[in-house]
């Protein structure tokens, strides 16, 4: 060592965390032995906390913001001439971390995997994706530095994002679960799941040595197959409310539809009478079906207004023209 970086040891230093990056949670001020002179100045910055370690003990912990002095037992000189036979390093070690105390805003997360779950309404399994964002501040630091930052020199909120990342997914899932949403409730639920997880999060946040401060879903994305399953659910739903209101049950609604496109594509079609049981040709076929089902609404002993109803049911699914429809409309009202 050259008798210029002997002298140059011996001055004191102000320390400072400057140029804080914004994804910076945590930053060991950089000395090359770790030996601090006494007298040194400490500069806290605003938002800003100080972590000091003498001696391989946590002997401060600095959260107002000012300018500190620093009394540490490596005097100048004395300290180096004392410990030349150890090349000129003291025993007397200063480690200083500093900290980030304002709030950590706006962080993203999102599911890595679809979240799976039955869906109560539709009875099938549903595949969720979802993501958001959260707002945060370090409120146990001492915690927060011995059991999970630990010797490292920096943290940053990515490191942690890790950590918290991986907890939100099952407090979601077990929500869900437990609260049975629908494919068409999630959405419009949204506010009230966002609350709930950030009530059960706050916990596990604090356990971390957080206090969670904000916590909210933007978006939910339901996987393709799901969407396409859900579709077809719905799609046959909404065929079984039309078949009840013309009063039949799904099969006969499903047949008659069969034989009415059967009965318009004849030439390409002419076994689908053969394959449904019908032994005739197929346009005779289903006339004689959309006969007999408007016999039994003629008949059926309901008011008109509801016979007007199945009507315009068959009307919309085609099973009867305009003009069979006016006619008919025509003779039921008639009859008031």
């Amino acid at each position: 060592m050259s008798i210029f970086n002997i002298f140059k040891n011996q001055l004191g230093q102000v320390i400072q965390w400057e140029n804080q990056q914004e994804n910076q949670l945590w930053y060991k001020y950089p000395s090359k032995l770790d030996e601090i002179k006494d007298g040194s100045k400490l500069i806290v910055g605003p938002g800003q906390g100080a972590i000091l370690v003498y001696e391989g003990k946590l002997v401060n912990h600095i959260e107002v913001a000012g300018t500190y002095n620093l009394r540490t037992d490596n005097h100048p000189f004395i300290t180096t001439l004392v410990n030349l036979r150890q090349n000129f390093e003291s025993e007397h070690k200063l480690l200083i971390y500093f900290y980030r105390k304002a709030d950590i805003l706006n962080q993203f997360w999102g599911t890595p995997t679809p979240i799976k779950y039955l869906d109560p309404t539709y009875k099938i399994p549903v595949e969720l994706g979802i993501n958001g964002n959260y707002s945060y501040r370090i409120s146990d630091v001492n915690f927060l530095f011995q059991s999970i930052i630990g010797s490292k020199d920096r943290y940053s909120t990515e490191d942690l994002r890790e950590i918290v990342s991986d907890r939100i997914p099952q407090y979601l899932s077990h929500y869900l679960a437990e609260r049975k949403y629908s494919y068409l409730e999630v959405d419009a639920n949204v506010h009230q799941i966002s609350n709930a997880l950030k009530e059960e999060l706050s916990a596990e946040f604090n356990r971390l040595g957080l206090a969670l401060l904000d916590f909210k879903i933007i978006g939910t994305q339901f996987d393709e197959n799901t969407v396409n399953r859900i579709g077809r659910v719905a799609d046959v739903t909404i065929d079984q409310k039309a078949a009840e209101e013309a009063g039949l049950d799904y099969v006969a609604l499903e047949k008659l539809r069969a034989l009415r496109d059967a009965a318009r594509n004849e030439g390409g079609l002419a076994g689908v009478g053969a394959q449904m049981g019908v032994g005739m040709e197929i346009g005779k076929a289903f006339n004689q079906e959309k006969n007999g089902l408007l016999s039994g609404i003629e008949n059926n002993g309901q008011d008109a207004f509801e016979k007007l109803k199945k009507l315009n049911v068959l009307l919309t699914e085609k099973i009867i023209t305009q003009e069979e429809f006016d006619l008919l409309k025509a003779k039921l009202l008639k009859t008031l």
